[in-house]
C-alpha cells in the first residue's frame, strides 16, 4: 500500500508541476486555457470557477496530463477571442509556453535536491571493502578499510567526498565521460594519506549498475568482520558462535571484512555436500577455534551454504547535510549533472554503447518510490528530484508528441519563416507515436524482467 500511495504521489506532484509550467506561462502570454488535466481518460473530478474560466480536472489514468488551450487548428474560435488563441501568438511566446513544462520540472528538481541537502541524510562512510582480485580498484592500490576523502579529475583541484554514495556518483560520472578518477585516501582513522588513480577510461561499460561497480572494485561499504545476531537453533549457534565474535580466519584464509565471510559460507555449499569449516574467532581477548557446518540450501539453480547468522556489522554512517547557500548551489550542480548524465545515457543507448536495459518504466519508479518513502523524507525528496530531472529532459527530446518535438517545429519555422505543413505534421505525429510506444513497451519489459530476476 505504501508503494502504491508513494507512486501516486510521485506522479501527481511531477505531472501537476509540469502542466502548471505550461499553464502559468500560457496565461502570462494571454492564451486562454480551456482545461488543465491531471491524468487521461474519464474525468472523475472537475472544477470550473466561471463559465469562461479554466476547467481543472482529475482523470482516471494518472500516467500523464495535459493543458488544452484555445487553438484555431483544433476547433472554431469566436471572433472576439481570436487574439487569445495559441496559434495566433508569436513564435517566441509559443516557444516559451512549450518550454515551460520541462523547465518547471528542472526547477522543481533544484528545489527538491536543496530540500534533501538541507534536511540531511544518513549515508555510508566512504570506507572501502576489499576490492575484487584483478579489479581496477585493486590495481590502483586500494585496500580493505581505506577511506576515500576527496576526488579530482586532474589530480590538482580536489573536492571532498562526503559518503560512499558521493563516491559512486563521481565514479559514474567518470565512467560516462571516459576519464580517470583521482582519489585521496587514508586508513579508516585518517592516517597515512595517499593518492590513487582509477583508470575508468579503460572500461567499456554498457550498463552503469551494481555489476559495473563490482568490476571496478566498489562493492558494499566496509563492514567489520564481527558476527551479528545468530538465529536460535541454527548452525552458527549450535557450533558455539556468538554475536560479537571477531572472525580472524576461515579454513586458514584470513578475513579482513565481512563480505569475505559471506563468500566463503555460500561457496561451502557449491557441491551440495555439507562439510565443516574451521573458524578462528576472537572473543573477549581470547582466540578460539570453532568447527561450523553450514546448512545446504537451494538458491535458484545452485546450492549454497548458510549458517543462520548475520556475518558482519552494519557499515559506519555519516550525516550528510549542507547549509542554505551550499545546499542550493549543490542542488543546481546536481540537477545539471543529472540532466547531462540522462542525455549521455540516452545517446549511448541510441548508438549501442549502453544497454537498453538501463531504460526503466512505471513499475521500477513505483518500487523506488516505496523504498525511498520508508527511508525518510530526505531520501524521498532526492528520489523525486531524480525522476523530475528525467521527466524534464525526456520531454525536451526532439520527438513528435513531446515538448521537444514542438520546439523543433518552431526552430524550423524560425529558420525558414514558415510553419511545418499539415501533411508533415501528421506524418511526424504518427512516427512519434510509434517511437513512444516502442520506448514504453521496452521500459515495461525491463521492469517486468527486473521483477522476475531476468536482468
Amino acid at each position: 500500500m505504501i508503494t502504491v500511495l508513494a507512486f501516486i504521489l510521485t506522479l501527481g506532484v511531477l505531472i501537476v508541476v509540469h502542466e502548471y509550467g505550461h499553464y502559468r506561462v500560457a496565461v502570462a502570454c494571454g492564451v486562454k486555457v480551456l482545461r488543465f488535466s491531471v491524468g487521461f481518460g474519464r474525468v472523475i473530478w472537475s472544477r470550473q470557477a466561471t463559465p469562461d474560466g479554466t476547467e481543472f480536472v482529475i482523470s482516471a489514468l494518472p500516467l500523464g496530463g495535459y493543458v488544452r488551450m484555445l487553438d484555431e487548428r483544433e476547433g472554431p474560435v469566436a471572433p472576439g477571442e481570436v487574439n487569445r488563441a495559441f496559434n495566433r501568438k508569436s513564435l517566441w511566446q509559443r516557444t516559451a509556453i512549450v518550454s515551460a513544462g520541462p523547465l518547471a520540472n528542472l526547477l522543481l528538481a533544484v528545489l527538491l535536491y536543496a530540500g534533501a541537502h538541507w534536511i540531511g541524510m544518513d549515508e555510508p562512510k566512504a570506507l572501502m571493502a576489499p576490492p575484487a582480485a584483478g579489479s581496477l580498484a585493486e590495481r590502483a592500490g586500494l585496500r580493505a578499510g581505506d577511506w576515500a576523502q576527496a576526488w579530482s579529475d586532474d589530480g590538482v583541484e580536489w573536492q571532498d567526498l562526503r559518503s560512499m554514495n558521493d563516491l559512486r556518483w563521481q565514479v559514474t560520472q567518470s565512467v560516462l565521460h571516459g576519464t580517470p578518477l583521482h582519489l585521496l585516501v587514508s586508513d579508516a582513522h585518517g592516517r597515512g594519506q595517499r593518492r590513487v588513480v582509477l583508470d575508468l577510461q579503460t572500461l567499456e561499460a554498457r550498463e552503469v549498475d551494481a555489476a559495473l561497480m563490482k568490476r571496478i572494485g566498489l562493492g558494499a561499504p566496509f563492514s567489520e568482520p564481527v558476527l551479528g545476531e545468530t538465529k536460535a537453533g541454527g548452525p552458527a549457534e549450535r557450533a558455539g558462535l556468538r554475536p560479537g565474535d571477531r572472525v580472524l580466519s576461515i579454513d586458514g584464509q584470513p578475513i579482513e571484512e565481512s563480505g569475505r565471510i559471506r563468500e566463503l559460507i555460500r561457496a561451502s555449499g557449491a557441491d551440495g555436500v555439507a562439510r565443516p569449516m574451521l573458524w578462528r574467532v576472537e572473543r573477549a581477548g581470547q582466540t578460539l577455534e570453532i568447527s561450523v557446518t553450514p546448512n545446504i540450501v537451494s538458491d535458484g539453480e545452485r546450492t549454497v551454504g548458510r549458517i543462520e547468522a548475520y556475518p558482519g556489522q552494519p557499515p559506519i554512517f555519516v550525516k550528510v547535510r549542507y547549509g542554505v547557500v551550499e545546499g542550493l548551489g549543490r542542488a543546481v550542480s546536481r540537477t545539471w549533472e543529472m540532466s547531462t548524465l540522462t542525455l549521455k545515457m540516452l545517446g549511448k543507448m541510441l548508438i549501442g554503447e549502453a544497454s537498453l536495459k538501463n531504460l526503466s518504466g512505471p513499475l521500477t519508479i513505483a518500487d523506488y518510490a516505496g523504498q525511498s518513502v520508508q527511508l525518510g523524507l530526505a531520501y524521498y525528496l532526492g528520489f523525486l528530484a531524480v525522476v523530475s530531472v528525467s521527466l524534464g529532459v525526456l520531454n525536451l527530446l526532439p520527438l513528435p508528441m513531446l515538448d521537444g518535438g514542438h520546439l523543433m517545429y518552431y526552430l524550423f519555422e524560425g529558420v525558414t519563416g514558415r510553419p511545418v505543413s499539415e501533411l508533415w505534421l501528421e506524418r511526424l505525429q504518427r512516427g512519434g507515436v510509434a517511437i513512444m510506444l516502442m520506448m514504453m513497451s521496452l521500459a515495461l519489459y525491463n521492469d517486468v524482467a527486473r521483477l522476475l530476476g531476468l536482468h
